[in-house]
């Protein structure tokens, strides 16, 4: 009997020596592979939920005014968008759950099948030693060998079957254990998968109210649709005038930079000159020295501290440590009015009244303007990169102020209401002493 079973394992390995290994590592790497995109939806839901947290607290605050603000209806849209991502990531966690609750439900049946198998050689193998369990019997089968030699061979057979027994009752207190813990794993998804969909209801529910707060706020501000339109060519003119000053600023120092760098050229072919003529011990009058052009060229330390900056593209910290964008980069349709855009040349961000700015990077202060509609703005040099910070009430770093990364450089400027305010926030790079519109939204971490 034990030799028959030898066989069929003998044969089995023989077959395809590789199956259950390859079977293992498949299932392994299919486990892997679900735990960390399930890893990963968790984490974005967690984003979104502080997301959520963040324009709920902001949205609280523009309720307790007077009237309604584009700045509610800004607030709620993104509060709807950021809502109906949750859902998404809802959806997304419950396909996961039904995923891995099918495939452990595989699992459980392929080993549930497997220790059917075990347990049917296990029996045939105690049947077999109950038949031959006289001790008597074994030791007259060892030394009824006609030699020495089989004799020892007839010992390690029996030693064998013994270690075989002890082999198959292992794999089967394996495999019991193994189907319990696929067991409890399926509960638990099944669990998740049911306070993932009572979240889901909620939250569309969620969605329906937002959407109807969102319709009164939009009703109640295309009443006055003159003044709304009055408001938006105050704005744009006010970006303008901002963008203008920018750019006027950054110019005059490339320009100061650039006379600079000329100065410094100049005084060092003087010097060559004057250390030719003694040389020489004559000098020709009529001889005129051809002028060089002189291109800005950035320090070393200037050129690393662009590299270090462009390497941390899509990491940087926020300019105010909680906020909302309320209006994104480029051209935006405007809330309200239909065919109406408005263009923007950062982003602007729905922050706490009077909230802190930061800097979003180390680097030096180049210029510190005050512009009327604008408040105060401060340009931050990294490298060949500029970040601008605009709409501030106080300043607290002056030019050539050396800043570090999340470092208070001033605060915002409360809104029209009074509830709320808004960070403006720029990124520009120079390319060939030109200014090039970058997108934030991009450089900042998500």
């Amino acid at each position: 009997m034990a030799n028959v079973l030898k066989q069929k394992q003998t044969n089995r390995r023989k077959k395809n020596p590789n199956s259950w290994l390859l079977f293992a590592f498949l299932i392994c790497s299919f486990m892997a592979t679900g735990q960390k995109k399930s890893d990963q939806l968790q984490a974005e839901q967690n984003k979104l939920e502080k997301k959520l947290s963040t324009t709920k607290n902001l949205l609280e605050k523009v309720k307790s005014g007077t009237q309604n603000s584009m700045n509610e209806l800004k607030l709620i849209d993104n509060q709807v968008k950021f809502r109906e991502e949750l859902v998404q990531n809802f959806d997304n966690q419950i396909r996961g759950a039904d995923l891995t609750i099918s495939s452990k439900d595989s699992e459980v049946k392929a080993l549930q099948s497997k220790l059917e198998r075990l347990k049917a050689q296990y029996k045939k193998l105690l049947l077999y030693a109950y038949k031959h369990r006289n001790r008597y019997g074994k030791m007259m089968y060892v030394f009824s060998a006609s030699n020495y030699f089989e004799a020892v061979k007839r010992n390690s057979y029996l030693k064998r079957i013994g270690e075989i027994q002890e082999k198959q009752f292992r794999i089967i207190r394996q495999n019991q254990g193994a189907i319990k813990t696929e067991i409890t794993t399926i509960r638990s998804e099944k669990t998740k998968k049911e306070r993932l969909l009572s979240e889901k209801i909620v939250e569309k529910e969620k969605i329906l109210k937002d959407k109807e707060q969102k319709q009164k706020a939009l009703d109640n501000l295309r009443k006055d649709e003159k003044k709304l339109m009055a408001e938006l060519k105050k704005a744009e003119k006010q970006k303008d005038e901002l963008k203008r000053r920018i750019k006027q600023a950054i110019e005059k120092e490339i320009a100061d930079a650039e006379a600079k760098a000329k100065k410094e050229a100049k005084k060092t072919e003087s010097g060559g000159s004057k250390k030719t003529e003694t040389n020489s011990g004559s000098s020709s009058s009529g001889t005129t020295t051809a002028k060089k052009e002189v291109a800005l060229t950035e320090t070393k330390e200037s050129m690393a501290m662009g590299k270090n900056f462009e390497s941390n593209r899509g990491k940087l910290p926020w300019p105010v440590a909680k906020g909302t964008i309320t209006e994104g980069y480029g051209k935006n349709p405007h809330p309200t009015m239909a065919n109406v855009y408005t263009n923007n040349n950062g982003i602007d961000i729905g922050a706490p009244k009077n909230a802190q700015v930061r800097a979003v990077f180390e680097g030096e202060v180049t210029s510190v303007l005050n512009i009327p509609g604008a408040g105060k703005v401060v340009i931050i040099k990294h490298g060949n990169y500029r970040t601008v910070y605009s709409n501030l009430q106080d300043t607290y770093v002056s030019v050539g102020s050396k800043v570090t990364t999340k470092q208070t450089i001033g605060s915002l400027l409360p809104d029209g209401e009074g509830s709320l305010s808004t960070s403006h926030f720029e990124i520009h790079q120079i390319v060939d002493g030109a200014l090039v519109k970058m997108n934030p939204t991009l450089w900042l971490s998500q």
